[in-house]
């Protein structure tokens, strides 16, 4: 697979709009996901969300204590007064107000502060600004992005590097096991990443930023968001082959924001091609996706491991 980087304007040809436009997923339909240096904030039960007029509302207690701020609450005038404070910096907030008190000035922000399951909703910009953070709006992943781009890698040493014998029931196939060089030798071992651990950066090469199944015209497909173009995958399946995949070229969608989305079929007639032979009667109709249990990147960089994440669709 040849590198492809995202310098030039891409789109969904006829054929792909077609094929896609009805299983696309909505944007009011996505979360807003919340990440500090590149790391994805849990929320346990209030969730953040859009408004009306497009502003990022978030539980203030959550930001706050994941920004290292500290926050109090008290009264005035009948209102609840909400105040967090990080080093030099203070902001106050009053419910049912658009504006705040930010380091000593007063700024309109347009959306009210609120009360919603018994928590107390700010605009997430206001927030981060007052407390000196950068803050980003992602629009094509819905993401708020927080300080620093700071992504996992995998060459990280939380990700330990397992050998390939602790695979072997998926290794029916062994050409997507080897390395991309002149002799071929296998992989050094695999490493596991999970879902929500995404986004994260495989070695020196490409960024996943995120992972999902779409329906289109009754047909499943393995939706993924990543830096490069193309990266093929295949499904590890236990006794089985893998299940070689392509993103579909009628289905790309370069974002030109450095990255892209790619379409991978969840059943293809390719799995009739079993080690390079051909199957004729292999009913490739009947791979479903929950006996996969990872799905592997089958990317140059890294050069001396795989990377496969666990199957979320399971």
């Amino acid at each position: 697979m040849k590198k492809a980087v995202l310098t030039v304007a891409a789109g969904i040809l006829a054929l792909g709009i077609s094929a896609f436009a009805a299983g696309s997923v909505s944007a009011a339909s996505q979360p807003v996901e919340v990440l500090l240096n590149a790391n994805k904030l849990n929320f346990p039960d209030a969730k953040p969300f859009q408004d009306g007029q497009g502003s990022v509302m978030v539980p203030i207690r959550f930001v706050s204590d994941a920004l290292g701020g500290t926050i109090s609450y008290s009264k005035s005038g009948g209102k609840s007064v909400v105040e967090v404070r990080k080093g030099n910096h203070t902001v106050k907030m009053t419910v049912g107000q658009t504006s705040a008190e930010v380091n000593g000035q007063i700024k309109d922000y347009g959306t009210k502060v609120i009360l919603k399951q018994n928590r107390t909703f700010v605009p997430l910009r206001l927030v981060s600004e007052g407390l000196g953070e950068k803050v980003q709006w992602d629009k094509i992943g819905r993401w708020v992005w927080i300080g620093e781009k700071n992504f996992r890698n995998t060459d990280d040493p939380e990700f330990k590097l397992q050998p390939l014998s602790d695979f072997k029931a998926y290794m029916k196939s062994t050409n997507q096991f080897r390395k991309f060089s002149a002799n071929k030798e296998p992989f050094d071992g695999i490493k596991i990443i999970q879902a929500n651990q995404l986004p994260i950066k495989l070695g020196n090469g490409e960024i996943i930023y995120d992972i999902r199944l779409e329906k289109s015209n009754g047909n499943d497909y393995i939706a993924i968001r990543s830096s490069e173009r193309g990266t093929p995958v295949f499904f590890m399946v236990k006794n089985d082959f893998v299940k070689y995949r392509q993103g579909l070229d009628n289905a790309f969608v370069n974002h030109k924001d450095g990255t892209a989305t790619n379409y991978y079929p969840v059943m293809s007639t390719s799995d009739v091609y079993q080690n390079g032979q051909y199957n004729q009667y292999y009913d490739w109709t009947k791979f479903r996706l929950t006996t996969a249990d990872y799905i592997a990147f089958s990317t140059h960089q890294p050069k001396d491991y795989l990377v496969a994440i666990v199957n979320p669709f399971k």
